[in-house]
């Protein structure tokens, strides 16, 4: 009858401050019991399960999925946006808006931003960025090659300079090509000195943000000249290569595919990605899962932003 009797107390305890919304020192008082002795009964409550939690998943979210998804990738993270449409347009307006959310809940004063420059994704993201009116971030990198086709470049520095001026920070552009004409060729930007001042950024970067890339270059990269050729790109494939982050290729089982292709890239490499602390990537569509599977299979990312169409694809198979 003892415990029966202290089991009858604490779900006394648990009712008023879980369903009759009062204060702990409210309660602490009309039972004439201390606070701390009421912290101790919620706390009992939770093991003797006589309080029990369970959330309740909005409409348009996909809880499930989502741990799925973490769990069959073994990823830290993950955001599942609702879509109406298998369509890419629709896909990368909704993951802009769900990344730009949550870049505005998480970002932590101080950050070093690393931005990849070409991704219409996170082109999207930016446009849906509120200004943080008291500036968080402390420098925005762009970590790869802005430099292309003049009526395109305007979007990769757009990206780079709006997304530090929304988040209060300095903007640090990489003037050069994010493909250079061959390996000589990219020794000699480098030697540039903001080029390097830029590139010598990349070890400080604490959140990348990135667009995952599938082996048939976006519009938008296609248009800037800063692609490998036809050719160029069916040796990548032959090499295993199923996507590309940054213009850094894997394959599908995640691992990073080198040719000396590579060495023409002006931009951060995927090992140094894998130091930064957080890694967020932003991609959708058809024409992608095999390339989002493999870059999970890297283990460069922590979250991964994407839709519901292309989230029952990764699991499924």
């Amino acid at each position: 009858m003892a415990r029966l009797n202290e089991l009858r107390m604490i779900a006394r305890v648990a009712q008023m401050y879980h369903v009759e919304g009062q204060r702990q020192a409210d309660i602490a008082g009309h039972l004439r019991i201390s606070q701390a002795t009421v912290s101790r009964m919620l706390k009992r409550a939770q093991e003797e399960e006589i309080v029990r939690t369970t959330v309740v998943s909005p409409s348009g979210t996909y809880t499930e999925l989502e741990a799925e998804l973490r769990a069959t990738f073994d990823l830290p993270e993950a955001i599942i946006v609702e879509c109406t449409e298998d369509r890419d347009s629709a896909i990368m307006a909704r993951i802009g808006e769900a990344a730009a959310h949550f870049l505005e809940a998480t970002l932590q004063s101080g950050e070093i931003i690393g931005v990849s420059s070409w991704s219409e994704t996170i082109l999207r993201m930016v446009d849906n960025i509120h200004p943080m009116k008291n500036g968080k971030a402390r420098c925005v990198v762009q970590t790869l090659g802005g430099m292309g086709d003049p009526t395109v470049q305007i979007h990769a520095n757009q990206l780079t300079t709006r997304l530090a001026k929304l988040t209060g920070a300095e903007a640090h552009l990489l003037s050069a090509p994010g493909v250079a004409q061959s390996r000589e060729a990219k020794l000699v930007l480098l030697g540039d000195t903001y080029v390097r001042e830029t590139m010598d950024l990349f070890g400080k970067v604490t959140l990348s943000i990135v667009g995952i890339g599938a082996m048939e270059p976006s519009a938008m990269l296609a248009r800037s000249g800063n692609v490998f050729s036809s050719r160029e790109l069916a040796d990548i494939a032959e090499a295993g290569g199923v996507g590309d982050m940054s213009l850094r290729f894997f394959d599908e089982n995640g691992r990073f595919v080198k040719t000396p292709l590579d060495d023409r890239v002006i931009g951060m490499t995927l090992e140094e990605m894998s130091h930064v602390d957080r890694v967020i990537a932003l991609a959708g569509g058809q024409s992608k899962t095999a390339a989002i599977r493999g870059a999970l299979r890297t283990g460069v990312i922590d979250l991964l932003i994407t839709d519901r169409f292309t989230a029952e694809r990764l699991v499924s198979t």
